[in-house]
């Protein structure tokens, strides 16, 4: 009865959350991935996608607000127009430039944003505000390197698998991150010896947990597992982020600085994981289990027709991306909305309506992100704690150093 219960609490949050206009950032946060999902935008470039959005937005509103310090323009200061309006057109603007082909969509949901706000002067000004704020942003990440030829080559070392062809958005190894020095300003120290004991320690638990035929994986996490499709982790944290706004009644100002936050870190995710994965090159789990008699590891027993539950990914192990998000999100939405009890978070598949799952903590849902990738057979545990670790130094860099408070 409680799930049944909970479940359509969570329906009725949702409806809620579809159908109610929080502010025009909220409204745009979902009609960005709405856009995005359209044009089967996914991975990189849709969290670099997101980033641009929110961060135009947040700049847009701060020029006419002065809440938080821009991250990418310098203009003066518009207190006259409108906020709302601004964050409307920056949004729209960088929508259009992205993806053109989903004008109509954009320039629909637009319409529909300005009707709601007064004519005037101070709307007018701020559609025009909203797009210089949001040619600034091109701008500035035109140069990003997401655009430059792809020098990524297969790696050859002795029994890691690496694919042999290079995934499509390899490139964004070497993309400048948001708010940051380097990819890899914070890249972690190396994962464990093969042979040590804490790397038998993860092997055996994710051989044992992760595998296909695995007996000691519950229903429950089986069900899990097949949940968390690669969309679902990025969009899971834009949408706590909204449900949290709205219970707790945050502001235009707060709500554009959080969700351009959360976003950020997610995109600087892609980059410095990347940049990590590279340098070590280590192998994933069905590589490492298929060879365990190549590991020098007497505690590693091999197995050579284990297959992971979850399909592995074409890049390797360390560190590891899902981890990394749940830790920058969960940092940034824990500075916000705090640590404790929350009301319950609902996460909805992106593909089927009718899956969800329910959490009443950030820290809940970080933890069922990074269990996932061993009950699925394509992690270590000892790489998530570490990369769950790299997620919240990311998030406190971001909070300390960028649209930090100005009154």
């Amino acid at each position: 009865m409680r799930r049944i219960a909970l479940t359509t609490i969570g329906i009725l949050m949702t409806m809620c959350a579809a159908t109610a206009h929080a502010d025009v950032v909220t409204d745009w946060n979902q009609v960005a991935i709405d856009v995005l999902k359209a044009a089967n935008i996914t991975t990189s470039p849709w969290s670099r996608s997101m980033a641009m959005v929110h961060v135009a937005m947040a700049d847009a509103i701060n020029t006419v607000q002065g809440r938080y310090a821009t991250y990418t323009a310098k203009i003066p200061a518009a207190p006259n127009a409108s906020a709302d309006a601004a964050a409307v057109s920056a949004a729209r603007h960088i929508l259009i430039q992205l993806v053109p082909a989903q004008r109509a969509k954009i320039d629909e949901a637009y319409a529909d944003s300005l009707a709601r706000l007064p004519d005037g002067a101070a709307k007018n000004d701020g559609i025009a505000l909203g797009e210089q704020v949001a040619a600034l942003v091109q701008a500035d990440r035109s140069t990003d390197g997401t655009n430059v030829p792809d020098t990524y080559r297969p790696i050859a070392t002795p029994g890691v698998w690496i694919p042999t062809q290079p995934p499509l958005f390899a490139q964004y190894v070497q993309a400048r991150p948001w708010g940051m020095t380097s990819a890899d300003q914070f890249r972690p120290g190396p994962p464990p010896p093969l042979s040590s004991a804490l790397y038998a320690r993860d092997y055996n638990e994710t051989k044992d947990l992760g595998g296909v035929k695995s007996v000691k994986r519950t229903a429950q996490q089986t069900e899990t597992v097949l949940f968390w499709s690669s969309p679902n982790f990025v969009l899971s944290w834009n949408q706590a982020a909204r449900q949290l706004s709205a219970a707790k009644g945050l502001g235009l100002a707060e709500n554009a600085r959080v969700l351009a936050l959360v976003n950020m870190g997610i995109a600087n995710n892609y980059i410095c994981d990347w940049d990590a994965k590279f340098h070590y090159n280590r192998w994933r789990p069905v590589t490492a289990i298929r060879n365990g008699d190549q590991d020098g590891n007497d505690a590693t027993e091999r197995d050579a027709g284990w297959t992971p539950l979850t399909v592995t990914p074409m890049h390797p192990e360390y560190p590891s991306s899902a981890a990394i998000i749940a830790g920058v999100a969960s940092g940034v939405l824990e500075s916000v909305f705090g640590t404790g009890p929350l009301p319950i978070l609902t996460v909805t598949d992106s593909a089927d309506s009718r899956l969800q799952r329910q959490f009443n903590s950030i820290a809940q849902m970080a933890e069922e992100q990074r269990m996932v990738r061993i009950w699925g057979g394509i992690h270590f545990r000892t790489s998530l704690e570490v990369s769950e670790q790299m997620g919240r130094k990311l998030a406190a860099h971001l909070l300390s150093n960028t649209m930090t408070p100005v009154r």
